[in-house]
């Protein structure tokens, strides 16, 4: 049974829930199980409650610039990681060392070491 007051809902949350609930009945749920996972559902859509616009967070400049410094930050990093062709081997993290394994399709590379890794890859070459 689902716990507190439903005044706060809005008449469409209402309704929605109400149907669910009958959808769920029809499949042979309790009553009781009905209302509570009709209840959650409408919860996990909208939020909850009546909600006033928007999502009520207020963001200051500062923790948006932060957040922008970060996000492009990442990005470079991104752009560093992708492997050239002219890297070194022993240059390279291990997991990059696994990606270029797999590529080349060495068998057993999920259980080499780093240095196994780097002399099947030269054998490779």
């Amino acid at each position: 049974m689902p716990r507190g007051n439903k005044d706060k809902y809005t008449d469409k949350q209402k309704r929605k829930a109400e149907h669910i609930e009958d959808s769920y009945e029809a499949k042979g749920v309790s009553k009781d199980q009905a209302e509570s996972r009709a209840w959650g559902t409408v919860n996990k859509q909208s939020g909850g409650g009546n909600r006033k616009g928007g999502s009520g967070q207020k963001t200051s400049g500062a923790t948006k610039a932060k957040a922008r410094e970060s996000s492009v930050l990442r990005a470079a990093a991104t752009r560093r990681a992708v492997p050239r062709p002219d890297q070194l081997l022993e240059d390279m993290s291990k997991n990059e060392l696994m990606d270029r394994a797999r590529k080349h399709r060495i068998a057993g590379r999920s259980t080499m070491r780093k240095s196994e890794l780097i002399d099947a890859l030269n054998d490779v070459r």
